[in-house]
């Protein structure tokens, strides 16, 4: 099974994208720790990857995609991958689905976990990390930013998945295990 989790920052989507891994053998594929990692291991990609981030330029569709090829091909991915807030522009969903095409792999649910505005500020600026201290990026106007890139950016590809009846959506106010409920609900109706 292979699912796409979409929505804002501090809609829920690693704490249900780690659960999903647990119950349903999944593999959780975050494109952020990819390009960290190529990076850090300082290969030939990732010396391009630091090189354009040092610019503040974008890591082009083709090296990202490249890189979600490469690693579905992993053993841990037999059974299936979640994409947690990829792809976030059109021209990225449509990329990756005609990779997967080539590849004869598809995309059982594209889940969007809904959360209001003020809620996500409320919530994400209440974030403490395990170490007992809170992100930079976790500041009210810092997270109103990333929810104002996120509604120009990602928000825009809602159609692209919402026009094949791909999308569905979930009520992120909801408690954590009713959300996950709902997911399990979506996932369950895939593989009828």
């Amino acid at each position: 099974m292979n699912i796409i989790l979409l929505g804002p920052p501090g809609a829920g989507k690693g704490t249900q994208a780690k659960r999903l891994e647990t119950e349903y053998g999944l593999k959780q594929i975050s494109t952020g720790d990819m390009l960290r990692a190529e990076v850090a291991a300082a290969s030939e990609t990732g010396q391009k990857i630091k090189g354009l981030l040092d610019e503040g330029k974008l890591v082009p569709d083709e090296i990202i995609i490249a890189m979600i090829e490469s690693r579905i091909e992993q053993p841990d991915c037999a059974k299936g991958f979640i994409l947690d807030g990829f792809p976030r522009s059109t021209s990225q969903a449509v990329a990756l689905d005609d990779m997967l095409q080539k590849k004869k792999i598809s995309i059982d649910a594209v889940i969007l976990i809904k959360v209001p505005t003020e809620e996500l500020v409320q919530r994400i600026s209440q974030r403490v990390g395990d170490d007992g201290t809170r992100r930079a990026d976790d500041k009210p106007e810092v997270v109103r930013s990333r929810l104002e890139i996120y509604e120009s950016q990602t928000k825009p590809i809602l159609p692209y998945y919402e026009k094949d009846g791909r999308l569905k959506q979930v009520d992120g106010l909801q408690t954590i295990s009713d959300v996950a409920h709902s997911i399990d609900t979506i996932l369950n109706a895939c593989n009828n």
